[in-house]
């Protein structure tokens, strides 16, 4: 679609939003309006939920202090969760689930207005902020992220050069390869499943789009039966993770994993490897006695040798529609995007257009890998894979089907990876045809 015409159809969709969502505009005009009227107007007290348990009660007690600089006549209190979108999506059943808070990865688009107050239009927001696309629905934003990731493994250098690794696998097969060497060769454990935590695992998902090498491949899935066969992206990177556990190449029980302690032990070379996020690398160098050696590659994975990482936005940070001091939880989140620097202390990309681009990443962009984020839906077809993963009972963002092929490959079911593969297939093709009908 050409600019112009782009810019025609958004403005009919907005004009068509403002004629019939007036709750909707007022609102977003009500908690916008607190710079306009001062500082002084911003007051009430707020709870912020957030994921990071590790520094709830150090960094984020820090940035209250400094938000305080500012806006004096807000208290904040911080509620921190282990199991954070579980435990949120149980909270959201009622009206008390804070302020400010993150959006659980799995909250279809089409219920962002049920939960969450509008920030602005993509339009406008997309002047400032990268990727609020993510959590936007009829091109009005619910969400903006509050760090940008690329998705990769994190490794620890030394033990892979401990076991004789000298390049990075660019191949599944490969990568196998490397996990073998380090079980013959050290005493470190070379992947580390996670198991547990649950949504750990749910940092494969994002590897879809690298393996795929196209950022139209999502925006694909409601016109296809079957996701899930062979050689295609969902398939080949859930394969990794099943021939892992199959070969024994994790923990010994990764019934009994622990998140917190799987940093430390990466940090200390006791663990290889673990499928995560960008943001983890400074989590897990902060641990290590020498940072260094904490590196982060690529999913293992090429397409007539060029090689991709998926890249978008973490979690997005948003103000509930139950908030009774909207204007404060507003500047709280403004100020916490713009001026906490929370994005860049984490090793990650600020969402903030023009900011700086952290040192963490730098040799991975160098290395030729190219970032690849997904495109936004046709028009018409925004939330259209949420709805058919929920109608479905998929779980795309969620841990359930990686539980499952994880216990297939320990023996503790009493079926093979390519029967979950044929299971999901079907339940994605009978969800397809009832919602698209």
């Amino acid at each position: 679609m050409g600019r112009k015409r782009f810019l025609i159809v958004l403005f009919a969709v907005l004009t068509i939003l403002m004629a019939f969502t007036g709750c909707a505009k007022d609102e977003t005009v009500e908690i916008n309006s607190a710079e306009q009227e001062g500082e002084s107007a911003v007051k009430g007290n707020i709870t912020v939920l957030t994921n990071r348990t590790d520094i709830v009660d150090t960094v984020f007690e820090d940035y209250a202090k400094k938000f305080n600089e500012k806006y004096p006549h807000v208290k904040i209190s911080f509620e921190s969760f282990t199991d954070y979108p579980g435990e949120v999506k149980i909270r959201m059943n009622t009206k008390d689930y804070g302020d400010v808070l993150l959006i659980p990865n799995d909250v279809p688009l089409q219920d962002l207005p049920d939960f969450f107050e509008p920030l602005g239009s993509v339009a406008e927001l997309s002047e400032k902020y990268l990727f609020v696309d993510e959590k936007a629905y009829n091109q009005v934003v619910y969400g903006i992220p509050v760090t940008i990731n690329t998705h990769g493994i994190l490794y620890n250098k030394r033990v892979f050069a401990d076991a004789g690794i000298t390049e990075l696998p660019k191949t599944p097969q490969e990568y196998i390869d490397a996990m073998r060497k380090i079980k013959e060769n050290t005493d470190a454990i070379p992947y580390y499943t996670n198991y547990a935590a649950g949504w750990t695992m749910d940092q494969w998902e994002e590897h879809k789009t690298a393996v795929a090498g196209t950022p139209d491949y999502v925006n694909s899935l409601p016109h296809i039966d079957d996701p899930f066969s062979s050689g295609r992206p969902h398939y080949i990177v859930y394969r990794l993770m099943y021939d892992l556990v199959k070969e024994g190449l994790v923990e010994k029980d990764p019934m009994t994993t622990d998140w917190e302690s799987s940093k430390i032990g990466l940090a200390k070379g006791e663990i290889a490897s673990m499928v995560l996020g960008s943001w983890s690398i400074v989590q897990v160098q902060e641990k290590a006695e020498n940072p260094e050696d904490i590196g982060y590659m690529p999913f293992p994975y090429n397409i007539d040798g060029k090689r991709y990482a998926s890249s978008g936005g973490d979690y997005k940070i948003a103000v509930s529609k139950n908030s009774e001091n909207k204007r404060a939880a507003r500047a709280w989140l403004d100020w916490f995007l713009s001026e906490s620097n929370f994005a860049l202390d984490q090793g990650g990309i600020s969402p903030v257009i023009g900011h700086e681009y952290p040192s963490t990443l730098k040799a991975f962009k160098e290395s030729g890998v190219e970032f690849i984020k997904n495109n936004p839906p046709p028009a018409g077809e925004e939330g259209l894979v949420d709805a058919i993963d929920q109608e479905g009972e998929i779980g795309f963002m969620v841990p359930d089907f990686k539980r499952r092929i994880i216990e297939a490959a320990l023996g503790n079911r009493d079926e093979t990876f390519d029967d979950i593969m044929e299971d999901l297939n079907s339940r994605w093709k009978e969800a397809r045809a009832k919602v698209m009908k």
